[in-house]
């Protein structure tokens, strides 16, 4: 009997047999905070196109938990019983959706956060938004030559925003002569969030010359309420990079810089690493990160911006 032939005819078999045993993607559900938002509808859309690239056939449904945690608990309850493959969630609340996501695992669904880190999850796709919030302030902090009063404009608390707060902190610790007027207004991560506490701000402040705004959807609310106030000379800045702050940094408006994120790599990266997971292939780390970029009034003209296909 040779024994050489016979051991990598059984190597060869067993290889075969786990390959039969991998999982196609067959159904993606996508949960995201708001589709109300174009950087979540990016998201679900550059999630989708990248399904389809694995599996032309596959099943996807995207729907908008628009912040509501209850709602969320429904649409995992939702994807379970449709027997989805792998789900990718923007939690609405990182450690309350833990139950939730325990049981879309204890199904055999794989879970992959999405912007935002989530308690319980198989692995996570975010920006470096710590290194985004000290982009976006180091250049306030820059435009003001290290002096004046500035507004940190806080949003929902997930970690994607509590992350961006961190990093505008530390850019703003190393300039000891800015003052803090405000980091704890929750602008909701809207437009219509944003113009509502900057009205506040621009009642209750005499003086502001900086202004740190969580996303682009809060920051374009600020600028409109300082027009409304007819109220000049604040630089604002924020994180998203998003086709509004686009326009707004190519027209008469007050915001000067955003930190992009990219929404559609975001999205095609998890996809990849749920994939991978479905086939027993994890991911290097646990969290991957995506590097920002600072975009302002001199180099938006080279942005390449959401759109662009990855």
């Amino acid at each position: 009997m040779n024994l050489k032939r016979i051991v990598p005819v059984i190597a060869l078999a067993a290889l075969m047999s786990q390959a039969v045993q991998a999982r196609e993607l067959k159904a993606l559900g996508i949960s995201m905070g708001s589709l109300g938002n174009p950087y979540f509808v990016t998201l679900a859309d550059g999630a989708t196109a990248r399904a389809k690239a694995l599996n032309p056939d596959v099943k996807v449904t995207s729907v908008s938990a628009d912040y509501d945690l209850s709602k969320q608990f429904s649409q995992i309850d939702n994807f379970i019983s449709s027997k989805v493959d792998l789900i990718l969630l923007n939690a609405v609340d990182p450690s309350a959706m833990a139950s939730a996501i325990k049981k879309a695992r204890d199904a055999g669904i794989v879970v992959v956060a999405v912007d935002v880190d989530a308690k319980g999850v198989n692995a996570t796709v975010q920006t470096d938004n710590v290194e985004a919030g000290k982009l976006a302030c180091q250049y306030l902090v820059d435009k003001l030559s290290g002096k004046g009063n500035v507004i940190i404009q806080n949003g929902p608390q997930v970690t994607a925003v509590t992350d961006r707060v961190k990093g505008c902190k530390a850019a703003l610790a190393g300039a000891p002569d800015i003052k803090v007027l405000s980091d704890d207004q929750d602008g909701k991560g809207s437009r219509e969030g944003g113009l509502n506490v900057m009205q506040g701000y621009l009642t209750r402040f005499p003086k502001i010359d900086g202004l740190f705004a969580i996303n682009d959807p809060q920051a374009i609310g600020s600028d409109l309420a300082a027009k409304q106030l007819k109220r000049s000379g604040i630089i604002i800045t924020s994180v998203d990079g998003a086709p509004d702050i686009e326009n707004a940094l190519k027209s008469d408006t007050q915001i000067q810089a955003s930190a992009s994120q990219d929404p559609w790599a975001m999205a095609q990266t998890a996809v990849d690493v749920g994939n991978d997971i479905l086939n027993d292939k994890a991911p290097a780390d646990a969290v991957t990160l995506l590097t920002p970029k600072l975009i302002t009034r001199d180099n938006v003209g080279s942005y390449s911006g959401w759109s662009s296909k990855h």
